[in-house]
C-alpha cells in the first residue's frame, strides 16, 4: 500500500492552482492545505486588506511557498480579464481550479432587484465565467481539474435563503452538466456541498459559531478544505463526482 502522505499530495505538489474567494473562509482554508503541500496558488477576493491579511498568513506559515494574486470581483470581466494575465503570465497556467467565491442572501422578499442580481452574477455567473476560462487553457493540456464548492442549500432548501438556494441548486446542475462536457476533454470536475460552515456569512458571532462547532451543529473550514484535497488526491482513473459534508448533528 502506498503511503498516505505520498497519495494525498500526489496531484498537488508544483500544480498551479486558481482559488476564487480564496482569501477567507473556506478558500482560505483550503489554499492553506494545498500551498503545504507545495501547490502553486493564486487567491483572491473583493477586499484588499483579506487579501493581503491572507497572503501574510500563508507567507508566515510556509515561507517558502509560492503565492499569487491581487484583489478581485467575479462579477467584473476586467477582473476576470486581469487573473487570467497572472495565470497565463506569472502562473504559467492552470491545473485546478477550485470555484469557492459566493455570497449569501435572504428571501426573495426581503432584497431587491440590484441586491439579488449582485448575487447571481458573483454565485452563478462567476463560476461559469472561471469554469470557462479554466477550461479553454486545461483542454490545450488534456488535463486539469474544476472543483465546485456548492452548498447543501440545494437539498434542504429553506424558506429564509430562496436567493441563496436558487443559486445553489443551479450549481449543482450546473456541475452534473459541465462533468459531462469537460471528461472528454480530460477535465474532472466535482462538486462539494458543505453544510454549515463558520465563516463570514454566517449571520451568527464567532463565539457563537464555535459553540455550534463543539457541539456539532457546525463544520470548521478545513474540514471542507481537508474533503477538497481527497477529492483532488484520486488518480486519473477515479473521479469524485460529487461529496456531500454535513455537521453530525445537522439533519437535513
Amino acid at each position: 500500500m502506498e503511503k498516505l502522505t505520498n497519495y494525498f499530495g500526489q496531484n498537488i505538489k508544483d500544480k498551479k492552482i486558481v482559488i476564487t474567494g480564496g482569501t477567507t473562509g473556506i478558500g482560505k482554508a483550503i489554499a492553506d492545505v494545498l500551498v503545504s503541500l507545495g501547490g502553486l496558488v493564486l487567491i483572491f477576493g473583493r477586499d484588499e486588506k483579506d487579501f493581503k491579511n491572507a497572503v501574510a498568513d500563508i507567507k508566515k506559515q510556509f515561507p517558502k511557498s509560492e503565492v499569487y494574486g491581487i484583489p478581485a470581483d467575479v462579477t467584473k470581466k476586467e477582473d476576470i480579464d486581469k487573473i487570467f494575465e497572472i495565470v497565463d503570465g506569472k502562473l504559467g497556467g492552470i491545473d485546478i481550479l477550485v470555484n469557492n467565491a459566493a455570497l449569501a442572501a435572504p428571501g426573495l422578499t426581503q432584497g431587491t432587484y440590484d441586491d439579488y442580481k449582485y448575487i447571481i452574477d458573483t454565485n452563478i455567473t462567476g463560476y461559469l465565467a472561471f469554469a470557462q476560462e479554466a477550461s479553454l487553457r486545461m483542454k490545450e493540456q488534456k488535463s486539469g481539474h474544476i472543483i465546485n464548492i456548492g452548498s447543501m442549500s440545494a437539498e434542504s432548501r429553506t424558506a429564509k435563503s430562496t436567493i441563496y438556494v436558487a443559486t445553489k441548486t443551479a450549481i449543482r446542475g450546473f456541475s452534473t452538466s459541465l462533468r459531462k462536457e469537460l471528461n472528454p476533454l480530460g477535465i474532472k470536475v466535482s462538486l462539494i456541498e458543505p453544510g454549515a460552515v463558520t465563516s463570514d456569512m454566517q449571520t451568527d458571532p464567532k463565539a457563537v459559531q464555535h459553540e455550534k462547532v463543539e457541539k456539532l451543529e457546525m463544520l470548521e473550514a478545513y474540514d471542507i478544505a481537508m474533503s477538497t484535497l481527497f477529492c483532488l488526491s484520486q488518480p486519473k482513473r477515479c473521479d469524485i463526482v460529487s461529496m456531500q459534508i454535513r455537521p453530525h448533528l445537522q439533519i437535513i
